[in-house]
């Protein structure tokens, strides 16, 4: 089947897919911005609690090495925790000695080595806990992606046709990127982060209470700090995503446009735009910096206070011989070490807020209504008749588009569409291929209800080519090939030189091997459309679909497409969609469309005779045309 991709602002056509925006909580090259990632712009999720549960429920099949990370981590940071304290003893011994009794180096060797070996299994612990994390996050991501890719392939063409492109593939690769990168370094961060938390707790509650009693007073300054400045950063860093993201679609814009941008002089416009955003980014930017920049340094001024207490009592303890002053060496250790973690933990739970807003985007996809439940049985060999019974459709259930369509076509005839735009020419070819079912009648191809049948096997029988071509990136060869699985070359050629494309394939520099880039943008429109017509002709089909299919090639070559599409058509039933009536006059039956319904049915001749709706809009045409002979005729004169 050939190029049957259909998306569009209009149901059926093909569009532009739009282009990506960063994802919640990354920037350009997946980082996140900010100091310690407090640049993430945070999307709350509409039901946190609900949301989390599913994702992870997405977990439970990775329990064992997730319960490997948790004793792991525990281990690594206790490890940690103890480090501070045999610190302390070491400066006690080197103090004792320093009084007169002589310094034990023995025993200061022996709490170094201990400590080298702590360090280093702290270390192992560390990396073993991030391998397992990895492990889990990327194969707990490539599940839901591959979830993701199946659903994507189930939904019905509707819901394509109510999204952009961008909007899609954004839920596909940065939600995705987001959940990943959650689940990869703060899943394990939250568990370091809370066991050093309580450690520390524990180890200076055993050095002294009355110390901790001090640290503690200031933690609640320290939680207000945070939760004042961070809402605001946070604000403002979703405004410099916003403009950042205007910023990055406007040069795209401008990129992918620039030959009609210097063709209609809008260079300086151009410029003036991106220096007006430009503008915004700074702006946003600088406030987002500078909110967030206080945090730390407020922090930092209510934990040196106090620092100042802890000292200030500390050392009266030391002088009244109450604390080694290895002890008070560790405790201010702990005091430093505490504060930290709170900061990742505050952060964290920015982060989540995020990484859940992006796994409801996803489990909305997800849970998007697929198309209807296919039917076992396979379509047998088609002949090509195709029977329309009191078919009635609508879009949108206050907006009917077609109602009561009857239409009976024999195999090997050739029926041609016309009408206004808007008339329902390609929502009945959209029918047909089942992109859509209709919500009354039904469609029979050789007496077999096509509901009846796998979709894949109705659509096997068709071949299609749009007036919007598509082709992907890769060689023109496999373009081509893209109908059919196992097409040889010369089967290839063979469709090319049918289709009048094997002659400007063979001019280019790779022939077939020719790499088309992402938009096959090198090589011409009309180059395109011959190509897609070369992949219908490959494909054989019992069923033809043209859909303005040479609307895009100059006036000889659509003389030349015609007749190999003539030669094509022949034993095959064939759908042609014309605007331009002069392509359709020999076709075994015409069908006149407007606001959905079937107003005229005829050959070319009759149609004329009838001086109807079909002769007004072919001799409008011819009007047009002659008055354009003029007036070029004139100007050249």
């Amino acid at each position: 089947m050939s190029d049957t991709r259909q998306a569009g602002g209009r149901p059926g056509a093909a569009r532009q897919a739009a282009p990506t925006r960063p994802g919640p909580g990354f920037g350009p090259g997946g980082h996140r911005g900010g100091p310690m990632g407090m640049g993430a712009p945070v999307e709350k999720a509409k039901n946190f609690g609900t949301s989390l549960r599913r994702l992870v429920r997405y977990l439970r099949p990775r329990l064992v090495p997730l319960l490997a990370v948790f004793l792991l981590g525990v281990v690594s940071t206790a490890f940690s925790v103890v480090a501070p304290k045999r610190i302390g003893d070491a400066a006690t011994l080197i103090s004792r000695g320093l009084s007169g009794s002589g310094i034990d180096f023995h025993g200061i060797l022996q709490i170094v080595l201990f400590l080298v070996g702590l360090y280093l299994v702290s270390a192992l612990f560390g990396f073993l806990q991030q391998y397992l994390m990895a492990d889990v996050a990327q194969r707990t991501v490539y599940d839901m992606r591959r979830e993701v890719s199946a659903k994507l392939a189930r939904l019905p063409l509707a819901y394509f046709d109510g999204r952009t492109h961008g909007e899609i593939m954004s839920r596909v690769t940065n939600d995705l990127d987001n959940i990943a990168g959650t689940l990869q370094q703060s899943l394990a961060q939250i568990i370091s982060s809370v066991i050093t938390i309580l450690g520390v707790i524990v180890m200076m509650f055993v050095i002294s209470p009355l110390l901790s009693a001090i640290t503690l007073v200031v933690l609640p300054l320290s939680f207000l700090m945070a939760r004042l400045i961070a809402p605001r950063s946070q604000k403002y860093f979703g405004d410099q995503w916003k403009h950042i993201g205007e910023l990055n679609g406007h040069v795209e814009e401008m990129y992918t446009g620039h030959t009609i941008v210097k063709a209609f002089g809008r260079e300086r416009a151009s410029i003036q735009k991106f220096n007006d955003v430009n503008d915004k980014v700074y702006e946003a930017s600088w406030r987002a910096q500078f909110v967030s920049g206080l945090l730390f340094p407020l922090m930092s001024f209510i934990n040196n206070i106090g620092y100042v207490a802890v000292a200030v009592a500390g050392g009266i303890m030391v002088a009244e011989r109450a604390l080694a002053i290895g002890d008070i060496l560790a405790f201010i250790q702990y005091s430093r070490q505490f504060t930290m973690p709170i900061a990742q933990v505050a952060n964290i739970a920015n982060v989540l807020q995020s990484t859940v807003a992006s796994a409801e985007r996803v489990f909305e996809l997800l849970d998007e209504s697929e198309e209807t439940t296919e039917a076992p049985a396979v379509l047998p060999a088609v002949r090509g008749n195709v029977r329309f019974e009191q078919v009635s459709f609508r879009y949108k259930e206050e907006a009917p588009l077609i109602e009561g369509m009857d239409l009976d076509v024999k195999e090997g005839e050739t029926i041609a569409i016309v009408g206004p735009t808007g008339a329902g020419k390609t929502t009945l070819v959209n029918l047909l291929m089942r992109f859509y079912d209709p919500q009354k009648g039904r469609i029979t191809v050789d007496g077999t209800d096509i509901r009846a049948v796998k979709r894949g096997s109705l659509r096997g029988a068709f071949g299609m080519v749009l007036q919007d071509t598509w082709l992907f990136n890769g060689t023109i060869r496999d373009n081509i090939a893209y109908g059919r699985d196992g097409a040889t070359d010369e089967e290839v050629h063979a469709a090319a030189a049918a289709a009048h494309a094997d002659h400007f394939i063979r001019t280019l520099p790779e022939g077939y091997a020719t790499v088309l880039n992402e938009e096959a943008s090198n090589i011409s429109q009309g180059q395109r459309q011959l190509l897609t017509i070369a992949r219908a002709v490959l494909v054989d089909p019992a069923i033809l679909i043209l859909d303005e299919a040479t609307s895009s090639v100059d006036t000889r070559t659509e003389v030349l497409i015609r007749r190999a599409m003539a030669r094509l058509r022949e034993g095959r039933t064939s759908f042609v969609i014309a605007h331009r009536l002069s392509t359709i006059r020999d076709a075994r039956l015409i069908l006149v469309m407007n606001k959905g319904s079937i107003i005229e049915t005829g050959t070319h001749q009759e149609l004329l005779q009838k001086g109807g709706f079909y002769a007004t809009l072919y001799n409008s045409q011819f009007s047009v045309a002659a008055v354009e002979a003029e007036e070029e005729a004139g100007a050249t004169a």
